[in-house]
């Protein structure tokens, strides 16, 4: 069994603040080595649990802050943008489970560094109705290239929003918050120990049951822009529907459209920084 791992960095152990997860400062140096241990520690449980190959993605940022040689050997990294499928890259080797490590909860929750994909350009994020955060739209991804999300690993409110959409995936809370930079947080080591059992588990789990089958149908997205500026900026993509001052809407024929799009605005939106 094939298994891709996401790993963000917002929901690792110890990690509370924005500098920490902003190159260019010691503590972000410190960040990306806990991110880098919690990634390996769900490759060693997914190895454990049976998985025949590995990959893990590095999906914050700019896609390259994992390093590559706290890693175990068998796995493969998926590093660096632009790339079409974000977050999820690794899926074009159809694997049949995905393990999303260290996300966060959405734009305006009050989960710990809470966000829907870029913080200065989105307020919130709406799926066919329902509030969508990262987790919620590239689960609907790895659903359609048919792939089953197994794990989750972040904080308790990633945890409160995210496990209803994914039923028969394992939820492991690694820290508590109590605010967007704030909270209660295991330690590193006892957060890999406590991943690398959940990755094996989720695997023995997994291999007894069916994957989705892939399968694309049409989604109707809306975004609320952080300000008038950016919606006007969005906008100018001539299949966005402009709803209001700050909100704008479109329709998808799959997820993989939606995804695309919105990485494609977020990139737009550095032109008004």
């Amino acid at each position: 069994m094939k298994v891709l791992i996401s790993v963000d960095i917002e929901g690792i152990a110890g990690v509370f603040h924005p500098e920490q997860a902003r190159p260019g400062n010691p503590e972000y140096e410190q960040a990306r080595r806990w991110m880098s241990l919690e990634a390996n520690a769900a490759v060693q449980g997914a190895f454990d649990g049976g998985a025949s190959q590995v990959w893990v993605n590095d999906s914050h940022g700019g896609f390259r802050n994992l390093l590559p040689d706290l890693i175990d050997s068998r796995a493969r990294l998926v590093l660096g943008k632009p790339r079409t499928l974000g977050m999820m890259a690794g899926l074009e080797a159809s694997p049949e489970c995905v393990f999303m490590v260290g996300y966060h909860a959405r734009a305006q929750s009050r989960g710990i560094l809470a966000h829907t994909v870029n913080s200065t350009a989105f307020a919130r994020v709406m799926l066919d109705g329902e509030e969508a955060g990262e987790a919620a739209l590239y689960g609907a991804l790895a659903k359609e290239r048919g792939a089953r999300v197994a794990l989750l690993t972040g904080d308790d409110v990633f945890g409160a929003e995210t496990l209803p959409a994914f039923p028969g995936a394992q939820f492991l809370c690694v820290k508590t918050a109590h605010g967007y930079s704030s909270g209660i947080t295991e330690t590193p080591a006892a957060a890999c120990e406590a991943i690398r059992r959940a990755a094996q588990e989720s695997m023995e789990t997994s291999r007894s049951m069916t994957p989705p089958h892939a399968t694309s149908q049409a989604h109707r997205c809306e975004i609320r822009a952080q300000s008038t500026a950016f919606a006007d900026l969005f906008c100018q993509w001539p299949t966005l529907e402009r709803i209001d001052a700050v909100t704008l809407a479109f329709d998808a024929p799959s997820a993989e459209h939606i995804v695309r799009t919105i990485n494609c605005l977020s990139a737009m939106s550095f032109m008004l920084r």
